[in-house]
């Protein structure tokens, strides 16, 4: 087992992380979701020489990615913050990923640009912008559009 490979690069995803109240615009973050981080553990590792745990701290959701180096487990943890959908599953999804980082998982996240989008209209109290292209269209596929954007 390679612990170097945990950090190579796999696939990514990108999302609006917020819209601007001044422009329309939308600044967008890349990243991976829990499952990477597990299939990614499974191939550097093999199945059963990781696990995970998980422990409610000061009301916050901590997990800890364990790896079997030697016949020793070595463990490294971290926090996450909720999601606005299902708040605890959120936080156990990104305390995992938190974690994963300690190991090298998606550290390579870090080393992109924020990318920025046109939205359709400013960002107010109650409504809801989206990203737009540059003929106006509404973009399904954000990680579609900006990797073409990035590969150009």
């Amino acid at each position: 087992m390679n612990l170097k490979d945990l950090q190579k690069k796999i696939p990514c995803q990108w999302r609006v992380q917020s819209f601007s109240k001044n422009k329309p615009q939308g600044q967008c973050v890349a990243y991976i979701d829990a499952r990477d981080v597990m299939n990614l553990l499974d191939e550097v590792c093999g199945q059963g020489n990781w696990q995970s745990d998980f422990k409610d701290i000061g009301g916050q959701t901590f997990a800890g990615i364990g790896i079997n180096i030697d016949g020793n487990w070595v463990w490294k943890w971290d926090t996450g913050s909720e999601s606005n959908i299902e708040k605890e599953k959120g936080q156990a999804s990104d305390s995992l990923k938190r974690a994963g980082v300690q190991w090298g998982i998606g550290r390579f996240l870090y080393d992109f640009p924020i990318q920025y989008v046109t939205a359709n209209e400013v960002k107010g109290d109650k409504n809801f912008p989206y990203p737009v292209n540059e003929q106006g269209q509404r973009i399904w596929d954000l990680t579609e559009y900006i990797n073409n954007k990035l590969n150009k």
